[in-house]
């Protein structure tokens, strides 16, 4: 092992982190220019590098753009064109990410490393490249032709307000055939049309009744599609299943016959229509649909056996029928769900959804299931061509359920519903960003609502020691403060009067929050919250139980997750701090599988800290912090994320490197990337009210705890605190003030995890809950992404753990599961604004591969999904720019670029290896000095005006509600949004990406503040491409700068791949496309 500092001192260099004075330094390389060559023959690889020697610039001034100053004039940004000019970039600190100034008497490891300008070429090239080839040159314009078949889409501004709500993504329920339809003739059809042109109200009125329409209608809007179309067709159906989860093993379906009219029907009428004798066009739904699904008649029995049995034992006292429920499913995506009813031929739902969709498909399924101990049991099925509504045409009444004969199900059986399509140029509700006016109310269809006049500090990586970032000026001439995140929670702990609640996916006692301040380094987060409650302050731990660790008569297991649950608990035992280890577990109304995988594979993932702090005259007030960061081992890092310089100082008690296994000597550390947020105002209440609904329902007595007539409630009723303000006194920020915010909180829960949801499934709908199956369920940080996305206008920048999603859109493995609409609705921004002939960009950040061994079967199966969810996107953005022309002008790379961070240290390496030793990845790390820098954050910024952070990562997992249990927070500054400003707002959201970046780079340019730029994007994407060159050299090379393009190939037509020569990680190996390995696809999407 490295070891660079013999004295007892953790800090003796006064470096801030006890990094050596005398590091090697690097070869000083420069970023290069954007690169200016011809694309390769197809198969060529390698990154377009300069072969000229190292220059640098001159000093930083106005007109240049390279690596800061920051001793020199303080440099501004010149003014935009006919907009409010840009606020100065100052800097008074060494940006060399730790290393202190000369003046603090310690030299810089290595001088500063100097990245020569883009070309100064007013005329952008096109880089003709899979991904890491030579370039091209093209002309930055756009066609001069009009493009008549694709006109810029209309607004229609009557449409607006309208409701985001998302229903339930479930495998499970998932129902995907092929369809067959019988000829015109051998049908009956009953149709009324109407000329009424749909609207897209706010919220449509609920039926008056459940009585029968006396003339449902299919009625016909704009446009319909085909125009061949007439009032007449069929409805038809698919076949009879046994069980939900296998249903896609069901056989094909056949024609159906009309439906018999039911008995008491009065002056009910069935509705059928059909398509046209040829085959059903594919089209894509981009926008929302507005179903009801109102009531079925006639439904057959499904639960025979048991009515034989209850007749057998005489138990006829209760009624013993079917549990009807629907599921509403598009591309074999389930995007709906009613609520089960029990024991009941005639259910009556009346339910409504109003649901983003963002598919390719040709029918709308309704799958008419019996809910069963085991699984669920189809009926049948009623379809709807989506050519019906394509052209804003409604679809409403009464239809017969089809099963595999095209017979209904049963005579009489009968499905009432109501459809209509809105696409995404009748919502105008996402033209114009957010904080569009006063009008202006956050993100509609969710639980909490927005909260307005609030502060937000939001956060990088666990600590930034003072003059490691530069400093950015902003508007209304505010600085961008960078946070200490860990420093600020140790701070809000000891300053704690009432109460301390934590909630985590794992938390350690052994943890030390501050490492650079002697007087706070010796207090260990375990002592700190003893000292804290035997002071009267009400400690609570809510801490996922993982399954696989236990405590039993003095035996202990660490668990598969090494979470330190159980050593936690252990701990705390005998002391007042209240720990209640949580499992995740299904509701007993579920199957007995479901409750298995439940158990097993889910987990409770939210990191919240709540607290009360100071708010003047006496008061106290609730503070929040939200974000991605565990209170655990492996967590503390700073922007200089170091491998082995900090071993035995800052982390010698706190080394975390799950991808070896066995002896970690000598190894690097896995350096880890964060995002964090404190929420000071009306909605850290709401973070309250979340810990609060789940403590309750943890900790509601089971087995023998029942036979308690009472049970000790840990929660404070703070509204019986007047010490306390309450959230409608909570000190707000003026709405004058440039620094307010406005903050809404967003989960992944289901009403197994809280108490407090409603339990009539009606009046959950009210409160934007969303109905599954036995379960009410609160997805909005699913909605709250798919806002955010459609309302972007310029540009997205992601950094996530995961990234997968869109599976029904795949090239393959369409029903796998991981139907989350975010890659998807990106794809889709990115080919509308081709379209339209403006710019937009899209940076995802992801770790080089999941954390853990990176050739082991669920890390390949993620990188498999990752690869499937990349190409589905790639391939979508070249068929938009096929579509308008332009496919030899631009790449999809030009639109979207993935990357990952990295990072090398020079440096000796100690020690002979034995053969045997010599071929592990140890023994590669240690001679190559290099590892990822594995990227935590769960976060999104748009427009540099809004931005979303949690502990919600992008894939099935975190985004459906019913599997881990997440949350996040949304927030904007009003006086910094593109719709106050007309222009590129500057506030600290602006600050943040721009400190983010800062990091990541190692350089701050110009060209960062317009990210939507062909230049920003592919003087970027050079860095990163650069950043792979040193990284993956033989050469052990310092590395300045983090960012690293993706090492994969992007063919012009989206195909993602291998790079030549480099198809696994360095030093560790594994697949990085991934591969197709065996293992449950619930754990991996």
């Amino acid at each position: 092992m490295d070891n660079y500092n013999n004295s007892p001192h953790p800090y003796p260099y006064n470096t801030g982190y006890g990094y050596p004075p005398n590091v090697p330094p690097p070869t000083n390389q420069p970023y290069p220019p954007p690169s200016t060559g011809a694309y390769p023959p197809p198969g060529a690889g390698g990154y377009p590098y300069p072969n000229q020697s190292p220059q640098y610039p001159p000093p930083y001034n106005t007109q240049h753009s390279g690596h800061y100053n920051y001793h020199g004039a303080p440099p501004s940004y010149p003014p935009a064109p006919s907009a409010p000019p840009a606020p100065a970039l100052h800097h008074s600190s060494s940006f060399d990410y730790g290393y202190r100034p000369a003046s603090h008497g310690a030299p810089t490891p290595y001088p500063p490393q100097h990245y020569p300008p883009p070309p100064t070429s007013t005329v952008p090239t096109h880089e003709r490249q899979g991904s890491y080839g030579a370039p091209q040159h093209y002309q930055h314009s756009w066609p001069e032709r009009p493009l008549e078949s694709h006109p810029p889409p209309k607004v229609h501004d009557s449409h607006h307000h309208r409701q985001d709500s998302v229903s339930s993504l479930s495998s499970s329920d998932s129902f995907s055939r092929p369809s067959a339809y019988p000829p015109i003739h051998d049908l009956v059809a009953n149709m009324n049309l109407s000329a009424n042109h749909p609207s897209a109200p706010a919220s449509p009125p609920a039926p008056a009744s459940a009585s029968f329409p006396s003339s449902p209608a299919y009625h016909v809007g704009q446009n319909p599609v085909p125009p061949n179309y007439n009032a007449q067709g069929n409805i038809y159906g698919h076949p009879n299943s046994s069980f939900s989860r296998w249903e896609a093993e069901s056989a094909k379906p056949t024609y159906p016959t009309p439906c018999p009219e039911p008995q008491n029907a009065q002056a009910m009428q069935v509705v059928p229509f059909m398509p046209s004798k040829s085959s059903l066009k594919v089209l894509l739904l981009h926008g929302n649909l507005e179903i009801w699904v109102y009531e079925a008649k006639n439904l057959p029995n499904m639960d025979m056996f048991h009515k034989t049995i209850g007749d057998m034992f005489g138990q006829m006292s209760k009624k013993i029928t079917s549990d009807p429920y629907v599921s509403i499913n598009v591309a074999g995506a389930t995007i709906g769900r009613t609520y089960v009813i029990n024991n009941n031929e005639n259910p009556v739902w009346m339910q409504h959804f109003n649901v983003p969709v963002a598919h390719h498909a040709a029918e709308l399924q309704f799958l008419v299931k019996d809910d069963d101990i085991v699984g669920s049991q189809l009926m049948g099925t009623v379809s709807v061509p989506l050519e019906q509504i394509y052209g804003g045409g409604k679809v409403e009444g009464f239809f017969p359920i089809l099963s595999s004969s095209g017979k209904p199900c049963k005579p009489g059986a009968v499905l009432r519903i109501s459809v209509q399509y809105y696409p995404m140029d009748q919502l105008s509700t996402y033209n114009h960003g957010v904080g569009a006016g006063p009008e202006y109310y956050g993100v509609p269809g969710t639980y909490f609502p927005l909260r307005m006049g609030g502060t937000v500090t939001l956060y990088q990586d666990a600590h930034v020691p003072d003059g490691y970032l530069p400093n950015l000026m902003l508007d209304h001439g505010m600085q961008y403060v960078h946070g200490k995140c860990w420093h600020d929670i140790f701070d809000a702990i000891r300053q704690a009067r009432r109460l301390i609640y934590i909630t985590g996916w794992s938390v350690w006692h052994k943890v030390k929050l501050v490492r650079d301040d002697a007087s706070a380094e010796k207090h260990t987060l375990g002592d700190l919250l003893k000292l804290k409650s035997q002071e009267g302050v009400r400690v609570l731990l809510l801490v996922w139980d993982d399954p696989t660790s236990r405590s039993f008569l003095g035996y202990k297991t660490d668990g598969v997750m090494a979470t330190h649950d159980e050593e936690t608990r252990s701990f705390f035992k005998h002391s007042s701090v209240k720990v209640l280890l949580c499992p995740r577990v299904a509701g007993k109304r579920h199957s007995w599988v479901k409750q298995r995988e439940v158990g097993v594979i889910y987990t409770h993932h939210q990191k919240t800290v709540i607290l009360d702090g100071d708010a003047g005259n006496n008061r106290r007030k609730i503070i929040a912090f939200v974000g991605g960061l565990d209170l655990c081992d492996g967590r503390y890092d700073t922007p200089e994320h170091p491998l082995f310089r900090t071993l035995q100082t800052v982390h010698s008690e706190d080394y975390h490197n799950p991808t070896y296994a066995g002896s970690t000597a000598g190894c690097p550390r896995e350096p880890w990337h964060d995002l964090h947020s404190k929420i000071d105002g009306p909605a850290a209440y709401d973070v309250l009210r979340n810990f609060e609904e789940r403590w309750l329902k943890a900790s509601k007595p089971q087995g023998f705890r029942k036979l308690k007539t009472s049970f000790d409630d840990d929660l404070l009723r703070i509204e019986r605190m007047p010490e306390i303000l309450g959230i409608s006194d909570a000190p707000s920020v003026s709405s004058d003030d440039p620094n307010g915010w406005h903050v809404q909180i967003f989960r992944s829960i289901d009403s197994n995890s809280v108490k407090g949801f409603p339990k009539d499934p009606k009046e959950a709908t009210m409160k934007n809950l969303v109905c599954g199956k036995n379960v009410l369920i609160d997805m909005s940080i699913h909605t709250a992404y798919v806002k955010a996305i459609r309302a972007a206008q310029h540009f997205i920048y992601i950094e996530n753990q995961y990234f997968i999603g869109s599976s029904y859109n795949w090239s393959q493995h369409k029903d796998v599961g991981a139907n989350n609409l975010i890659p998807m609705e990106i794809a889709l921004k990115i080919a509308e604004k081709i379209r339209a002939h403006e710019r937009f960009a899209a940076y995802i950040v992801l770790p080089m591969w999941p954390e853990g061994n990176p050739t082991g079967a669920a890390t390949q199966r993620i990188l498999y999904w990752q690869n499937k969810t990349m190409q589905m996107m790639y391939e979508t953005i070249y068929k938009a720019l096929e579509e308008v022309g332009l496919e030899n002008a631009y790449s999809p790379q030009d639109y979207l670029n993935f990357y990952c961070l990295g990072n090398r240290e020079a440096g000796k390496v100690e020690g002979n290896e034995s053969p045997a030793a010599a071929n592990t990845p140890q023994a590669f790390s240690r001679k190559s000095r290099r590892f990822m820098i594995y990227v935590h954050s769960k976060g999104m910024i748009v427009d540099d005006e809004y931005v979303i952070l949690g502990s919600a990562n992008i894939n099935q997992r975190s985004l459906e509600g019913t599997r881990d249990t997440e949350i996040a927070m949304g927030a904007y500054q009003p006086h910094h949004t593109w719709a106050r400003r007309q222009s590129t707002p500057y506030g600290q959201v602006h600050g943040y990406r721009m400190s983010l970046w800062a990091e990541h780079l190692g350089v701050v340019e110009d060209i960062f503040r317009q990210p939507e730029s062909l230049e920003c994007v592919r003087r970027v994407r050079t860095m990163g491409e650069y950043n792979w060159k040193l990284f993956s050299s033989d050469e052990v090379t310092e590395m300045r700068g983090h960012l690293i393009k993706y090492p994969v190939e992007v063919e012009r037509k989206g195909k993602v791949k291998n790079l030549p020569g480099c198809a696994n990680f360095p030093d560790v190996g594994g697949n990085i496309v991934g591969s197709f390995l065996a293992i449950q696809e619930n754990l991996t999407i």
